[in-house]
């Protein structure tokens, strides 16, 4: 499965999304992890091809690379993300941006 998994949540969820599906790859997920995603995305633009941020997530489990982009005039944080070799962390990926993208 190499095909990228795409959504968006709200840019509030964004810290929990990260943390659950860094521990689903077996990565362990810091604040410095944080710190330097949340500089990352500053001027990110999901409109502009060139305007995303970013960072990958080497685990245990599997390594996922986590693209980011603010929505232009929105609180959205658009998301893709690749790697996923097995239907399981595609699932869970899927589920994790449904269930963010509606709390």
């Amino acid at each position: 499965m190499t095909e990228p998994i795409g959504g968006w949540i709200w840019g509030r969820n964004l810290r929990t999304f990260l943390e659950l599906l860094s521990r689903y790859a077996g990565y362990t997920f810091d604040e410095t992890d944080w710190e330097t995603i949340e500089a990352g995305i500053q001027n990110t633009d999901d409109e502009a091809p060139d305007g995303w941020y970013s960072y990958p997530l080497v685990g245990t489990h599997a390594t996922l690379e986590v693209t980011l982009a603010h929505a232009v005039g929105g609180e959205e944080v658009s998301i893709k993300v690749t790697g996923a070799k097995t239907p399981e962390p595609t699932l869970r990926t899927d589920t994790l941006l449904a269930a963010l993208a509606t709390v």
